[in-house]
C-alpha cells in the first residue's frame, strides 16, 4: 500500500520543538518500556532523529522513515538507517512501529494505519502519539502541518478498524491542556512556538504537568498516546 509522506511544512519550527530535553527523555523512556524485546523498530516521521538516536544508544535496533531530505541527513549522522517512504523498505517487517505526530499530518490517516499494520510482524506493536482535543486546534497546529486533533474514542476506533487491538491509551501533559485551553479562550496561540518558550515550558511546566498526569490518570492532556498490537 502506498501512502504519501508529507515533508514538514515549517522546518524552522523544528528548532523550537527540539528545545525540550525533559519531554524527549520522557518519550524515550516510554518507548524503551514499550519496545523492550520487540525486535527491530521503525520510527515513522523521525524528524531530526533525536528519539531514534537515543533509542539506538540504549541498544535498540532502530530504522527510520523521514520524507524531508535535510532531516534524513541529520538522522544518518546519528547512525540510524533512514529512507524517504515505506516503499523503500521492500518486504521488510518490524517488531514495532512508533510515530509521534505523523498521523495528524496525513489526509488519509486510515490508510497510514493500514500501511503500518502491513509492515508489522504478526503480533507486532504500535505506538502512536497524536495531538488531542479538536477544541485546542490553533494556528500553531496549522503551521506544524497538523490537519486535525483527536478525541480518545476516535483514535481508538481508527486504530481498531485498521486491524489492531488497543492495549493502552492515555492523555499526556494535562497542565499543557489547561494552559492551551485558557490561551484559546482569551484569543491567544496565534503565533509560532519559539526556542525560548519551548525551553521554559520544558523546564518549568512539563515536570509539574507529569506530576498532575499521575493524579488525573491520563484522563485529559494536550497529547494522546495509544499502544496497540497487530491483530491476526
Amino acid at each position: 500500500m502506498s501512502v504519501v509522506s508529507r515533508t514538514f511544512p515549517a522546518p524552522g519550527l523544528r528548532g523550537a520543538l527540539d528545545e525540550a530535553p525533559r519531554y524527549q527523555r520522557f518519550l524515550v523512556d516510554a518507548l524503551s518500556v514499550w519496545g523492550r524485546d520487540a525486535g527491530r523498530l521503525l520510527d515513522f516521521g523521525a524528524g531530526r532523529g533525536r528519539v531514534a538516536g537515543a533509542l539506538r544508544e540504549r541498544g535498540f535496533d532502530v530504522a527510520a522513515i523521514e520524507p524531508d531530505a535535510s532531516l534524513r541527513e541529520a538522522i544518518r549522522a546519528r547512525g540510524v538507517p533512514v529512507g524517504k517512504s515505506l516503499e523503500v523498505l521492500g518486504e521488510e517487517r518490524f517488531g514495532g512501529i512508533y510515530s509521534i505526530d505523523a498521523l495528524a499530518r496525513v489526509e488519509d490517516d486510515a490508510a497510514l494505519l493500514a500501511a503500518w499494520r502491513e509492515r508489522l510482524v504478526p503480533g507486532g506493536r504500535l505506538f502512536v502519539g497524536v495531538p488531542a482535543f479538536p477544541i485546542l486546534y490553533s494556528a500553531v497546529d496549522a503551521r506544524l502541518g497538523r490537519l486535525r486533533r483527536y478525541r480518545r474514542a476516535g483514535l481508538v476506533a481508527a486504530v481498531c478498524a485498521a486491524g489492531f487491538r488497543v492495549v493502552r491509551v492515555r492523555h499526556v501533559d494535562s497542565l499543557g491542556f489547561l494552559v492551551a485551553l485558557a490561551s484559546e479562550a482569551f484569543g491567544g496561540r496565534r503565533g509560532a512556538p519559539d526556542a525560548a518558550a519551548a525551553r521554559l515550558y520544558d523546564r518549568a511546566v512539563f515536570p509539574i504537568s507529569r506530576a498532575l498526569d499521575a493524579v488525573t490518570g491520563g484522563l485529559f492532556g494536550k497529547e494522546l498516546y495509544c499502544e496497540a498490537l497487530r491483530s491476526d
